[in-house]
């Protein structure tokens, strides 16, 4: 489905699950993905909640807008397309980029969302995040997504993962391609990632309950950060997944499902 934004652009959103459902849990996605990173959850959570599924602007079906969007001009996006879905209790959750962009709905458009799950996010960058960033773009630059692909994988999967892949390897690779982003789509997504600061203070204002979840081998959103945004978020609890990278919709679907699963039924029960 498409949602048309004030500005004329459009927003790729799908539905699944229960229509009569109490609870909507809303999905943002990681940087290079879109709505199908999702799948492994939908079948699990279809029965209990209404599932909404977003491609932010240059994501996956949605549309490429002229000039980049910041975090803040995504969450307003995204605060768009839900006042005209009109949502039950709504639950928003986003993993890497898409958690930064949930970080920013949760302080700006706090009538929106009554609980929050952030999964392997930043709410600030240090010098080891920014170097991972640059070898992206350097790589996208040189021999596009393949090979940005090629220089990424080692950062957003844990080494668990490489010892014991789910997909191997060179499937997920040649999947990956094969759905491959527009070079200039990445490039526009990753500058609002250069421009964005230290956000804990804002997370301080957050007045709903939020799961923190990160992978105990996280080399690019690493636990530190995961703590970091614990201590700030005033209702915050914190998961800290061992064996697991980055992609934990992709590494460990069961235990995620689970968590979003127990996080949301103890919000419904807290209203």
């Amino acid at each position: 489905m498409k949602h048309t934004l004030p500005d004329g652009l459009q927003l790729y959103y799908e539905l699944h699950g229960n229509a009569d459902a109490a609870q909507a849990l809303v999905f943002l996605n990681g940087l290079s993905q879109s709505t199908a990173a999702w799948a492994g959850l939908v079948p699990a959570l279809s029965k209990d909640y209404k599932l909404v599924l977003v491609d932010l602007l240059f994501q996956g079906q949605s549309d490429a807008a002229p000039a980049h969007r910041t975090f803040e001009g995504h969450a307003a996006d995204l605060a768009d397309l839900l006042h005209a879905l009109r949502l039950p209790e709504t639950v928003l959750v986003g993993i890497s980029y898409g958690g930064a962009v949930a970080q920013r709905f949760l302080v700006n458009f706090p009538d929106l969302a009554q609980a929050g799950a952030l999964l392997s996010t930043f709410p600030y960058k240090d010098a080891f995040f920014d170097a991972i960033g640059y070898s992206w773009e350097a790589a996208l630059q040189a021999g596009g997504y393949p090979l940005m692909l090629d220089v990424m994988l080692p950062a957003v999967l844990g080494r668990s993962y490489f010892l014991n892949p789910i997909i191997s390897i060179e499937n997920l690779k040649n999947s990956k391609s094969s759905q491959s982003p527009a070079p200039e789509n990445i490039l526009k997504l990753t500058q609002a990632t250069k421009e964005s600061g230290n956000y804990l203070e804002e997370l301080r204002n957050v007045q709903v309950p939020v799961l923190v979840v990160h992978g105990e081998e996280d080399s690019l959103c690493t636990v530190e950060m995961g703590r970091a945004m614990h201590r700030a978020l005033p209702y915050a609890s914190l998961e800290i997944l061992p064996n697991v990278g980055h992609t934990l919709n992709l590494e460990c679907v069961p235990r995620l499902t689970q968590l979003l699963d127990e996080f949301a039924a103890k919000v419904r029960q807290e209203v």
